[in-house]
């Protein structure tokens, strides 16, 4: 019973918190989104990579500049841990090997964060700030400047212009992630979380031997880790490691700041569109899903199957004892239904449909709320499908925000919709069957050594980044083939996401008749809440009957 009312007490503490946050913010970032008005510091960063700051982009335009950022990202990513042993504060470590080094910066750059490697033993204090946390400001901003491309599409009449990328991305930054990170990571840093950069010292252990214990800019790189969905740990245990989160205020403290962000563009999207209606339709799914995840995760990991579990009154293997039950899987929904990936427990240790819950949160596209961006443009595509199906229903072309939702339109919400499952699918289907991926990392049989292959494609092409950690990715093999799953897990939806938005600012806008459907009405959320059930959720249900079905029903 304590457990359960600690549970709710944090529940209701971050969604307060959350409520408090989701006004403001949301009104700051439509505001940075469509102010004309450039800082000076903005204006000598156009200057310098020759970019005139007045003048908008056509979607295929706005789509290069998204592509040739991210790739040159990766290149200088991939150099920078090549180079490693040679760069100021690399602790002695050596150069990362071509394959992880690769994998790495498809994984940063994809805002992913997956890590095949231990922070603390492998990366340099000058690669983690200048490398793997810039990463961490510069993916999440390419999110958000994805998403404002699409509601301009929306908003915008008989054009083809969707704004400027490279004015989007420096915004952001500079204006959004940047001064809240600052102020956060003197947040964290004042409940514990570790901020020098000292090497590792040898401190005496009760048993008489010794343990390195590494220190190094932690507080700076958790907060950006969390607040732009990213989920890249300083240490190899992420934020179950207590130089990275020591207790249960920092735990419920970086629950909030890996869903503010997501949860607040809703109330962006609907300044911009001038309907905040629109935004309270699309918050209210993902508000539904979040605390049916939450919920049944809890409920789940309280079963007390097994002599230990029992025990200890709960499952609590690969959990840690200052957060418990209510912290841990609070924690898990959160970080899975973002394409977040930190960790505060380990997910292979959950029970079967508690971890079978973890990994349905990323197959439905984690919309709910979503990553930095991609997690909103993800449930405006299937807002759309959801209007098509109604306007079939009823046989009158569908109409959403003033646009008509042609063939054109809907090919492009089909293809974002199909790609991912078919990246998960088949990336797992190929490991499950070829010996390199089979038997190449797999330490468990059966349903679970299954779940751990599923989870590893779901959270790569997803771009999350969490894992089943019983799973070895280190082999040249696995870190080229989920390297790949995020890149285009990541790159080929956001084409998608720009042709759809180009294709609907050159229409004409279509007035409201007595035969339009109410997209801000209870019914259409609970018509986009069955869409995304039936057709994102049961596209997996015959993988997940194959791994955490089959193991939790057995």
């Amino acid at each position: 019973m304590n457990s359960t009312l600690a549970g709710f007490l944090q529940a209701l503490a971050l969604v307060g918190a959350l409520a408090l946050s989701y006004r403001p913010l949301g009104d700051y970032i439509a505001h940075t989104l469509t102010s004309r008005r450039h800082f000076r510091v903005e204006r000598g960063i156009f200057k310098l990579i020759g970019v005139d700051g007045d003048a908008d982009q056509t979607w295929g335009a706005y789509l290069r500049s998204v592509l040739a950022f991210s790739f040159v990202s990766v290149l200088f990513l991939y150099g920078f841990q090549r180079l490693q042993e040679h760069l100021w504060l690399s602790l002695g470590f050596p150069a990362v090997s071509p394959a992880m080094a690769w994998n790495t910066a498809a994984s940063f750059v994809t805002n992913t964060n997956w890590q095949s490697y231990s922070g603390e033993s492998t990366m340099g204090h000058l690669v983690q700030m200048g490398g793997l946390a810039v990463q961490n400001f510069l993916s999440a901003a390419v999110g958000i400047a994805v998403l404002a491309a699409l509601i301009r599409g929306f908003t915008r009449n008989r054009t083809d212009h969707l704004g400027n990328f490279w004015v989007d991305l420096t915004r952001i930054v500079l204006r959004v992630l940047l001064p809240i990170s600052i102020v956060f990571a003197l947040v964290l840093v004042a409940g514990g979380v570790v901020q020098n950069l000292h090497v590792a010292h040898l401190y005496p252990t009760l048993s008489g031997g010794t343990q390195s214990v590494p220190g190094g800019p932690v507080a700076s790189q958790e907060v950006i880790k969390e607040l732009g969905t990213n989920g890249g740990g300083f240490y190899n245990a992420n934020s179950a490691h207590p130089f990275e989160n020591p207790n249960p205020f920092t735990n419920l403290l970086e629950i909030y700041l890996l869903l503010v962000i997501s949860f607040a563009l809703c109330r962006t999207f609907g300044k911009m569109v001038g309907s905040h209606r629109q935004g309270y339709t699309v918050l209210s799914v993902m508000g539904l899903y979040w605390v049916a995840s939450a919920a049944l995760i809890t409920f789940f990991e309280h079963q007390h199957s097994g002599v230990a579990s029992q025990i200890a009154g709960a499952a609590m293997e690969g959990k840690e004892v200052r957060f418990g039950i209510p912290g841990s899987s609070l924690f898990a929904a959160s970080t899975t239904l973002t394409s977040t990936g930190a960790v505060n427990s380990m997910h292979d240790s959950f029970t079967p449909l508690g971890g079978g819950m973890t990994i349905l949160n990323m197959m439905f596209g984690e919309i709910a709320p979503g990553g930095t961006g991609s997690g909103l443009y993800g449930i405006l595509i299937l807002a759309v499908v959801t209007v098509f199906v109604a306007g079939l229903m009823v046989g009158r072309t569908p109409e959403y925000l003033g646009k008509k939702l042609g063939a054109r339109e809907m090919k492009f919400a089909s293809l974002y919709i199909l790609t991912t499952p078919a990246i998960v699918l088949c990336g797992t289907g190929l490991a499950m069957s070829l010996k390199a991926g089979h038997g190449g990392g797999m330490n468990n049989t059966g349903p679970h050594g299954f779940s751990e292959v599923l989870y590893a494609f779901t959270s790569a092409a997803n771009n999350n980044g969490s894992a089943f950690a019983g799973i070895t990715v280190t082999s040249p093999h696995w870190q080229t083939a989920l390297g790949l799953a995020m890149l285009f897990g990541r790159f080929l939806p956001m084409v998608f996401v720009l042709a759809l938005a180009g294709s609907l600012a050159r229409q004409q806008p279509v007035p409201e008749s007595a035969g339009t459907l109410r997209t801000t009405s209870p019914l259409f959320v609970g018509m986009l809440s069955g869409v995304i059930l039936i057709v994102v959720g049961l596209t997996y249900f015959p993988a997940l009957a194959l791994g955490p079905l089959a193991e939790g029903l057995h």
